[in-house]
């Protein structure tokens, strides 16, 4: 990553100078506009308002995924629900890995608020699609009559909206030491186990947890969180990766995630006739198996790791879920009873995207957490009284002369270049101890696919 020399805020009148990374800017100091690039108008004007829209977005869209799920259930016989959700997975796993692709694009070449706006004609445009193709069947219109379980639906939101809070949070306020995240923890803990208890022996609760009496579907709904985690965890550390450490643009981050989407959209379709001679099971064991080995070799970066090297990390990562996404929907609805439909695929659903948010949280996180705990350690050899830093300092001053810098400010230009790459070697340790644990996490994973039903996880793409 190329750097550039300059003075820090406080100018000429304190003298020490700092290196600092290309793209970055001065305290104070708000770089030019491209011309051309300015939004052409403006929503937000806050935090707090992107903060509802998108609560927004949750509240009318939440319910996609799920009543896609349910459609496929309604739509086709079990033998072939696995095909079906071959297809659907091609979009459900590709796009969040082409998705920071084009936004890298819209990003670079315009502004971040068209990432939200193009979706507005494809919202339109699937919205009289789906009231011309798709009709409920005769049970949703009874579940519809009964009305809506307010105080079941009051208690999830509050419990999983608070449990967010505290874990995004949590790094920034230190945890259980802030009185703040103290509260979000009792509030979230309260509300969920009053959500359980109330949903258990309501007469019409907003979801039957009943479903999860069923085996396959319970085992299911634990692996598809594990994959959610794992999925969101690993798109968001390889472009923050990118951008923040090697100095990448967000386009050429995005570009790194592309080609995994290619490798899904190439496996699912094999992966697909291999559930016809392999148990389900076995596969889902190789896919976290597969993601395990893909994140202990990404766990392999360092400060000088190319664009090719990367593309190659992350293209394993990806193409591993192609042998769980579809498996795994398959097997956790093969044995459901049909009154379970739309409640499992509303808690299947639901487990994917909070242990998807709670891996993006979760993994930031650690990253930074890691980052502290490995610039404690690296301290330790950043002093005079080390031969090493003696000598890194010494070459650094040797190449600044060989520059034509003034003799009076080498020094202080070679200390400040050593701790930059100081800071950027904690940054690199704490990348390769997160991608570790997810490492970790998905062959913890692997035991838990035993407990899927032998019986009903025989060949044949979950038919049988």
């Amino acid at each position: 990553m190329s750097h550039r020399i300059g003075k820090n805020d406080e100018g000429a009148r304190s003298g020490p100078f700092i290196v600092q990374a290309a793209g970055e800017h001065w305290p104070g100091f708000t770089p030019p506009q491209r011309p051309g690039i300015g939004p052409p108008f403006t929503l937000s004007q806050s935090l707090g308002q992107i903060i509802m829209f998108r609560l927004m977005q949750g509240f009318f869209g939440g319910g996609l995924q799920p009543s896609q799920q349910a459609i496929i259930l309604d739509t086709f016989p079990p033998a072939k629900r696995g095909a079906a959700f071959g297809v659907t997975a091609v979009a459900t796993v590709v796009a969040p890995v082409l998705g920071p692709t084009l936004g890298g694009y819209l990003v670079e070449h315009s502004t971040w608020r068209w990432i939200f706006f193009i979706n507005v004609p494809i919202g339109i445009f699937t919205l009289f699609v789906n009231a011309y193709l798709v009709q409920d069947p005769p049970g949703e219109k009874k579940k519809r009559a009964r009305g809506l379980d307010y105080v079941g639906l009051a208690l999830i939101v509050v419990g999983i909206g608070c449990m967010q809070v505290m874990i995004d949070r949590g790094e920034v306020n230190a945890w259980f030491s802030s009185p703040f995240i103290r509260v979000m923890a009792v509030i979230a803990f309260l509300s969920i186990f009053g959500a359980i208890c109330w949903l258990l022996t309501a007469n019409e609760p907003v979801v039957d947890l009943g479903v999860f009496k069923d085996r396959n579907f319970a085992v299911g709904c634990l692996l598809i969180g594990a994959v959610g985690a794992l999925l969101y965890a690993g798109s968001v550390l390889v472009p923050q990766f990118a951008q923040q450490v090697l100095g990448y643009t967000a386009l050429d981050s995005g570009f790194i995630l592309s080609p995994g989407g290619v490798a899904v959209i190439v496996l699912i379709p094999i992966v697909g006739i291999a559930m016809k001679f392999v148990q389900t099971r076995y596969i889902i064991m190789f896919g976290f198996a597969f993601m395990g080995c893909a994140m202990f070799y990404s766990s392999r970066i360092a400060p000088d790791i190319d664009f090719r090297t990367l593309v190659w990390m992350r293209t394993l990562q990806t193409a591993a879920l192609a042998f769980l996404f579809v498996p795994i929907s398959t097997v956790a609805y093969l044995t459901l009873p049909d009154r379970y439909r739309s409640d499992g695929s509303a808690l299947f659903s639901m487990f994917r995207n909070v242990f998807g948010s709670i891996g993006i949280s979760l993994s930031t996180a650690a990253v930074t957490e890691r980052t502290q705990s490995d610039q404690a350690q690296l301290s330790a050899f950043m002093t005079p009284l080390r031969q090493g830093y003696n000598l890194l300092i010494q070459e650094s001053e040797h190449t600044l002369r060989s520059l034509g810098r003034a003799a009076s400010m080498v020094h202080q230009q070679a200390v400040a270049h050593t701790y930059q790459t100081y800071i950027k070697q904690a940054q690199v340790l704490a990348y390769s101890n997160v991608y570790q644990y997810t490492a970790l996490l998905a062959f913890l994973v692997v035991p838990l696919c035993f407990l899927i039903s032998a019986k009903t996880a025989q060949g044949g793409g979950g038919g049988h």
